[in-house]
């Protein structure tokens, strides 16, 4: 799809009006007919009100002339769903959700990143030794980590998440292993609908906000495993099957 489509369609599915539109990003409802016509395309910054407005990353609007990639993970960003937002919500087109989230970036260590990776990337025809020489060439060539010194914060995040993560290993919670690492987890990957007392579920997550978490095996040697979340706000730890069959909370508290 090209411009005028891409506009077109997404006007059409709020159910606005060529009028409607203009006011809402400060143009005449003439610009909006020649955009859809494709006569012209929006200027930089009315792109970027439309991007807002739309809630999809201009690259979209322009019909998805580049094909972007995280320059943090290497990621393609194939969907506008797994971009990363910036502190007051807009999408940031250099990042996905796992890398950058809210404004802060996810992770500082490259090699901590680097295992991360390589465990998603292992099958039957990646070995983990190709998977982890394909990635350590490719780290380094991204911008993220080639500016780490000037978009980096000090450790400030990293700190973030060891106080987390004493403060989740301080609940002393029976069966589970101790919290070493946190990772980056988009909420609907891991928002799971606990059952209540009366019969009815719960999910506590958003699914389009970045969380820290892990999966740890339980002690007990059951076929369970203990998940892990939290935010600023809270912590969450639940117990579940394969897949997250079956969930139970197990804990959930407010910071």
């Amino acid at each position: 799809m090209n411009t005028k489509d891409v506009l077109y369609e997404l006007r059409t599915q709020r159910g606005l009006s060529q009028d409607e539109l203009a006011k809402k990003v400060f143009v005449t409802r003439q610009a909006v007919s020649r955009w859809e016509t494709g006569e012209t395309v929006p200027n930089t910054e009315t792109l970027k009100l439309l991007s807002e407005l739309f809630d999809v990353s201009i690259n979209t609007l322009l019909g998805s002339p580049r094909k972007l990639t995280c320059q943090c993970c290497g990621m393609p960003l194939e969907d506008d769903a797994i971009i990363g937002r910036n502190q007051d919500g807009s999408l940031n087109e250099d990042y996905c959700k796992w890398c950058y989230a809210d404004g802060t970036y996810t992770y500082s260590d490259m090699d901590e990143l680097l295992d991360v990776c390589v465990k998603h990337m292992v099958n039957e025809n990646f070995s983990e030794e190709q998977a982890r020489a394909y990635m350590s060439q490719l780290l380094p060539t991204l911008d993220y980590w080639k500016r780490y010194k000037e978009l980096g914060d000090n450790g400030e995040f990293e700190q973030f998440k060891q106080q987390l993560i004493e403060e989740i290993n301080a609940l002393h919670i029976e069966g589970m292993p101790e919290v070493k690492q946190l990772n980056a987890l988009v909420g609907q990957y891991v928002n799971l609908a606990y059952p209540l007392p009366n019969g009815t579920a719960v999910r506590f997550l958003d699914d389009g906000t970045t969380y820290l978490g892990t999966q740890l095996p339980s002690l007990f040697g059951e076929e369970r495993c203990f998940g892990v979340l939290a935010n600023m706000d809270f912590i969450l730890v639940c117990t579940y099957e394969a897949e997250g069959a079956n969930p139970e909370l197990v804990l959930y508290k407010k910071r």
